[in-house]
């Protein structure tokens, strides 16, 4: 048994720590994020699955200028009323957001089927979006371009990170 023990040992030792690696990303990056949320609110959350791309890639050693980081954002769910003009006020912090993102080449592209579930036309959005004829299409159109899926999951936080680190 005690050989048994000191054979564990160094396997235990070996895992103490993490070890840092850099991956070799490369522009261009090509990502485009499927938003479909239950809580118009919570775009805020998804639109920070967006920023995390950007500040990667423009952060060293990458260094990928922001032209060289290909995103789009496709929107089908609740989180549509965020990007109606009519909303701006409730979701004034997220629509700023959307319109710094949009002005560093984001494409934010609303589902045409969906606004018009909302009752929406055209004339109701920010001038950043862009309205296309349906979601499922437009995300496998840009699949087929080379561009990655990334779906942001929305959870709500039960434990304070103090508490469960």
């Amino acid at each position: 048994m005690c050989f048994a023990v000191l054979l564990a040992l160094p396997c235990v030792a070996a895992r103490a720590a993490g070890q840092v690696v850099q991956t070799p990303y490369k522009a261009p990056m090509k990502v485009v994020f499927e938003f479909y949320l239950d809580d118009p609110s919570t775009i805020s959350n998804a639109l920070f699955w967006v920023r995390s791309v950007f500040n990667t890639l423009q952060q060293s050693p990458y260094d990928v200028a922001p032209e060289d980081v290909l995103a789009v954002v496709v929107l089908h769910g609740t989180e549509i009323a965020a990007t109606a003009t009519r909303n701006q006020d409730t979701y004034r912090e997220a629509v700023e957001r959307m319109r710094y993102d949009a002005q560093m080449g984001v494409k934010f592209k609303v589902c045409g089927q969906a606004a018009h579930d909302f009752g929406y036309t055209p004339a109701d959005f920010q001038d950043f979006i862009e309205i296309v004829p349906n979601a499922m299409t437009e995300l496998a159109y840009w699949q087929q371009q080379g561009y990655a899926l990334i779906i942001p999951r929305i959870l709500i936080k039960r434990e304070a990170t103090e508490k469960i680190r």
